[in-house]
């Protein structure tokens, strides 16, 4: 994969900070949420974007090599405290605890889901390797369950996505 360019370099970047970001937000959200199976999924996705995370190290490190790659992640896992901290005040302005702060954790890690499947769409469509072009739509893949799963809870939790006995929503990665 030593061949990809630099625009190419830029997504990888962004999707690391992404990446970096949404796994702190789970991690955070699985920490403070109440319900036990609330918690299980937000640690589920916490993780999932830790193996997102290791495939895009595993990319940059193959373009600029272990050490590049550690500088930028040390940077990035700094930088990833803001992100938390301006997440984590959205959630507290719709309350403390509870359903409101439970709700507009689920709409957060939906937005959060909905720009990295966007970004990776854009950077599969503009990717000239095939690899780089496959990784991309694997991840894609995962982020549309992420959403679709997220969308799930939010919809069971308010008692909404059902109209005329048939869910506005699918599970197989179609939203």
């Amino acid at each position: 994969m030593a061949n990809i360019d630099s625009e190419m370099l830029a997504v990888i970047k962004y999707a690391t900070t992404m990446e970096i970001g949404g796994r702190s937000f789970y991690e955070h959200v699985a920490d403070v949420t109440e319900n036990k199976l609330g918690k299980k999924m937000f640690r589920k996705l916490a993780e999932d974007e830790s193996v997102h995370l290791k495939t895009f190290g595993d990319m940059f490190t193959d373009i600029l090599g272990s050490e590049e790659w550690r500088k930028y992640l040390n940077q990035e896992e700094y930088k990833k405290d803001t992100v938390v901290q301006e997440l984590k005040e959205r959630i507290e302005k719709q309350g403390t605890k509870g359903h409101a702060s439970e709700l507009e954790a689920l709409r957060i890690g939906m937005e959060l889901e909905r720009k990295s499947i966007d970004h990776y769409e854009k950077a599969a469509k503009e990717a000239k390797e095939a690899k780089a072009k496959e990784v991309f739509s694997k991840i894609i893949k995962e982020e549309m369950y992420h959403y679709d799963l997220l969308q799930a809870q939010y919809d069971n939790i308010t008692g909404s996505g059902f109209w005329f006995d048939i869910a506005e929503f699918k599970m197989d990665a179609k939203y």
